[in-house]
């Protein structure tokens, strides 16, 4: 449970004077919400999931009430330095400490931290976190460890930290590197056999691969919800539409990055009907594969492999994307032999004293042990598929 500030204003006397915390509702931000914004624009690592266009939406209509948004704020200026949504959670199957709300929706836990954020703001965040959680054990889950803003949190002093488990998921690079890796992807047999499926699919009808953005978005979003809803996420129930609660969040949370141009939809589609379609995030140069769908009818045409390469190559050709990251499960068969970068992830245990030091050694091997759990589980579906 989290504890508000004893003060109306949010305030807390945690820190000196020049940095100022605040513990907020992340819903009800009020008038801090373009400070907010102006910090979604500004951070050091991009995450377009803690930003209030995606988080407002998700955190209304998914029920977490007991998440708040944990600020360091300039005393003179009221600029944001450092923000992330944070919850009490269990980090494998006994641990838990308090966490940033990264979820399946949005696996990426990179707290918000300001390029002009001085050395001692990681330090004052992590203060605040554990005074106000009553928690000695903090957790970034879904965390690219080589970013800077791991670089600035773990050059905190006293504090303990500890990496999880490493993950490796696919991403890509942008200019020669990323040339290089389209390259890569794009050779061989691979060469030959994407472009003469598309020339089989064009038997079907006019084969058009296209990118939607702007006030496109949301019109063609309504496509991709039935295009998904079509396959096994709606068998399974697991679509976005398949739930009024995930349905709402994603309408409205697309809706508002397409009014700011932040999301792409490229689509494949034969003769006007799309069959294949994949959702692409844009925060401050950075593209990130949100979600993607395909006609399972289609499927010895490799629909899913064509968009994959066919956003692999739009986001080369934009000037302004540096990079991409799949958000993809490691391993992940389509996508990590299409987009050849690689980027290390996991969960950073931060302790502040005996305890924490005990927990976060124990959460280590819990963490450890659940996924080697999934692991199995994830084997066992896969023969009963």
């Amino acid at each position: 449970m989290i504890h508000e500030p004893a003060d109306a204003s949010g305030h807390s006397p945690l820190v000196e004077d020049a940095l100022e915390p605040l513990v907020l509702d992340p819903c009800t931000v009020g008038g801090n919400l373009d400070a907010w914004r102006k910090l979604s624009t500004n951070a050091l690592d991009p995450n377009p999931f803690f930003g209030p266009d995606f988080l407002i939406p998700f955190l209304e209509n998914t029920g977490k009430s007991g998440v708040r948004l944990f600020v360091i704020r300039c005393g003179k200026t009221g600029d944001w330095l450092m923000a992330a949504p944070m919850g009490r959670r269990r980090l494998g199957l006994v641990v838990s400490a308090a966490s940033s709300w990264a979820t399946e929706y949005g696996p990426l836990g990179t707290p918000l931290l300001s390029v002009e954020a001085p050395k001692n703001v990681p330090a004052a965040f992590l203060a605040l976190t554990a005074e106000k959680t009553r928690r000695p054990l903090i957790a970034f889950p879904y965390l690219p460890f080589e970013s800077a803003t791991t670089r600035a949190i773990e050059n905190t002093g006293d504090w303990s930290f500890r990496r999880g488990p490493v993950s490796m998921r696919a991403s890509h690079a942008a200019g020669a590197e990323g040339e290089a890796q389209f390259a890569r992807a794009f050779s061989g047999k691979r060469r030959k056999e994407l472009p003469r499926l598309i020339r089989r699919l064009s038997r079907e009808g006019k084969v058009q691969l296209e990118s939607h953005s702007g006030g496109e978005v949301p019109r063609h979003f309504e496509k991709f919800l039935q295009l998904e809803a079509s396959g096994w996420k709606g068998t399974r129930g697991t679509a976005l539409i398949s739930h009024q609660n995930t349905v709402r969040f994603a309408r409205e949370m697309i809706a508002k990055l397409a009014a700011s141009g932040r999301v792409r939809i490229d689509t494949i589609s034969v003769a006007g009907k799309p069959i294949a379609m994949l959702i692409i995030m844009l925060d401050s140069g950075r593209a990130f594969s949100w979600k993607i769908a395909f006609d399972e009818t289609y499927a010895r045409f490799s629909p899913g492999a064509q968009i994959t390469l066919f956003a692999l190559e739009r986001n080369l050709q934009d000037p302004g994307i540096t990079g991409g990251d799949s958000l993809a499960v490691p391993g992940h068969p389509m996508i990590e032999p299409l987009w050849r970068g690689r980027l290390s992830y996991g969960t950073l245990l931060c302790a502040y004293s005996a305890p924490g030091h005990a927990l976060q050694m124990a959460a280590k091997y819990d963490m450890a042990l659940e996924g080697g759990m999934r692991k199995v589980a994830r084997k066992l579906l896969r023969r009963t598929d």
